[in-house]
């Protein structure tokens, strides 16, 4: 009977270490060129390392960035590509030497799935900056695997360092989780970082997915907030999550008497706009942080005659977030009921075809999650 059922632990663990060791066959959605559309798509990801968790995804984000990416309008890529870098799901497997996660947690993942873990920024906790460049979720050649293609969170499956996914709380709505993996730490770092705090009169520009959750997080902390936008069909909703101001930019007469008035502006925009508009608006030593980053033809520009005039009126970009600071914007949001307004979509080709028309059109409220429970 002991040899029996040494024979039956031993081939449990073999089973298991076979598992560990078999690549993971995956389907999802990709682009298989700039202009196509979405093609159901089986791929494979790399067997769980030692270190790694596999996840179940159940839902996905639809960011703006994924749109760029996907028609190549921040440089080429390489095709075919799975967009996709706000996920919500699973454990289902976890590597040997995993202590972070247990089977059955659910787990986050953002913008980046590895970085050197050696330099600098990475010490500091700021993996985003990774001097020699992090391993984005997809369309990145992953550096700890033979330089393979990474692919992203429109597919039912992912394999990642523990250490860069994010424990998702028990009582979080998975619904709406997604996107705060890019969406709210892309808002909540600068937001945080710019020490925004009660009585600040501040200003948000462009109110879209990532727009009015900045909002949120700023009037959580008890900001003066003004949005900017250029349509007057989201002014009640702006005015709902609390700003105490609305600026239609297409409208000159609600431009005016705004200059010298913002100690910090966020721009979310994702179109080509007037930079120098918004600097004016900024108090003396004032900050306006860049977080939209338009298609390369649509960028805006300023000069350096802009820049000095303008005084001491600082413009800055900012980037997502690193590991740790994420994990604390999302136990923030949780705890403080700060979600995304999202629309749930199937996980077909079609629905996420017409969600990429929609966002292009400015008809999405606020950002699109696909439910990758029920791919076929």
């Amino acid at each position: 009977m002991k040899k029996i059922l040494l024979l039956f632990m031993l081939s449990v663990c073999t089973a298991t270490l076979f598992a560990q060791n078999k690549a993971v066959p995956a389907k999802g959605f990709a682009k298989m060129s700039a202009t196509g559309n979405f093609q159901a798509y089986d791929f494979q990801r790399h067997a769980v390392g030692d270190d790694e968790i596999l996840i179940d995804i159940q839902y996905a984000g639809i960011c703006h960035s994924d749109l760029h990416t996907a028609k190549g309008e921040w440089g080429a890529i390489d095709y075919p590509i799975v967009p996709g870098h706000e996920i919500a799901g699973r454990v289902s497997q976890v590597g040997k030497n995993v202590t972070k996660f247990k089977v059955g947690d659910f787990a986050g993942v953002g913008c980046m799935v590895n970085s050197c873990g050696t330099c600098e920024y990475c010490k500091k906790g700021e993996e985003q900056y990774c001097l020699k460049g992090n391993v984005g979720t997809y369309a990145s050649k992953d550096y700890f695997h033979n330089d393979e293609l990474t692919q992203g969170g429109y597919s039912n499956k992912i394999v990642l360092a523990e250490n860069f996914a994010i424990k998702i709380p028990k009582n979080a709505d998975m619904k709406k989780v997604a996107p705060l993996l890019c969406a709210g730490v892309t808002t909540y770092s600068p937001i945080v970082h710019k020490n925004v705090k009660a009585g600040d009169t501040i200003a948000v520009a462009g109110f879209g997915g990532l727009g009015h959750m900045a909002v949120q997080y700023a009037v959580k902390l008890g900001a003066k907030v003004t949005v900017f936008d250029i349509t007057e069909d989201k002014r009640a909703d702006a005015l709902k999550m609390g700003a105490v101001k609305y600026v239609n930019v297409k409208d000159p007469a609600q431009l005016k008497g705004l200059d010298n008035t913002y100690r910090v502006i966020i721009s979310t925009i994702p179109a080509k706009y007037d930079l120098t508009m918004y600097q004016k608006m900024l108090k003396l030593d004032g900050d306006l942080v860049i977080l939209g980053f338009p298609a390369q033809k649509d960028l805006p520009s300023m000069t350096s005659g802009d820049i000095l005039f303008g005084g001491r009126r600082k413009i800055s970009g900012s980037l997502i977030g690193g590991i740790k600071e994420t994990q604390e914007m999302l136990d923030y949001s949780v705890a403080n009921n700060i979600y995304p307004q999202v629309e749930v979509i199937p996980a077909t080709a079609s629905a996420i075809d017409q969600a990429y028309t929609n966002v292009l059109d400015g008809k999405v409220r606020y950002r699109y999650v696909i439910d990758m429970q029920t791919i076929k």
